[in-house]
């Protein structure tokens, strides 16, 4: 009879799992701690985008200056870079998620098309105000308008 005490349940062995004080308690630590890091995390993205960028830059530049220490004149275009093996490829600008440049031409437009290159403008939606930015100069040289620039 006493082992047959020993197997009853009580209300409180029943009571099991954690109070709504105390999933609240912890969902609120959660979101304190989510609210500090999220933004270092995107702030990092950011910066690892720009760092990428510059690099990219960097190395387009480097094949510009090989070329011209070549061939004695400027390329006609980035893609002329890739036909004659200075590049594999033309490298992606990661903030416009394309590998469209702007190509600076050289003050002696005798010498070749593209001196330098710079980043793409980053055209905003359509319902932004800066979504009107002024033509930006492709790989190729051609003016292209906002509206091809997001596609």
């Amino acid at each position: 009879m006493v082992n047959d005490m020993a197997h009853t349940t009580t209300p409180q062995a029943l009571k099991r799992g954690f109070t709504l004080i105390e999933m609240l308690v912890v969902m609120t630590i959660i979101a304190l701690l989510l609210t500090l890091a999220v933004p270092r995390y995107f702030r990092s993205m950011d910066y690892g985008r720009e760092h990428v960028q510059r690099q990219n830059i960097a190395t387009l530049r480097d094949a510009i200056d090989k070329f011209f220490g070549d061939q004695g004149r400027y390329p006609d275009s980035l893609d002329e870079l890739v036909t004659k093996r200075y590049l594999r490829q033309l490298p992606v600008d990661p903030i416009a998620s394309s590998t469209q440049w702007v190509v600076v031409e050289p003050p002696d437009p005798t010498l070749g098309k593209v001196y330098d290159v710079q980043p793409a403008p980053i055209v905003k939606a359509e319902g932004s105000s800066a979504a009107t930015a002024a033509p930006a100069t492709t790989t190729t040289g051609t003016a292209i308008t906002a509206a091809e620039q997001t596609q």
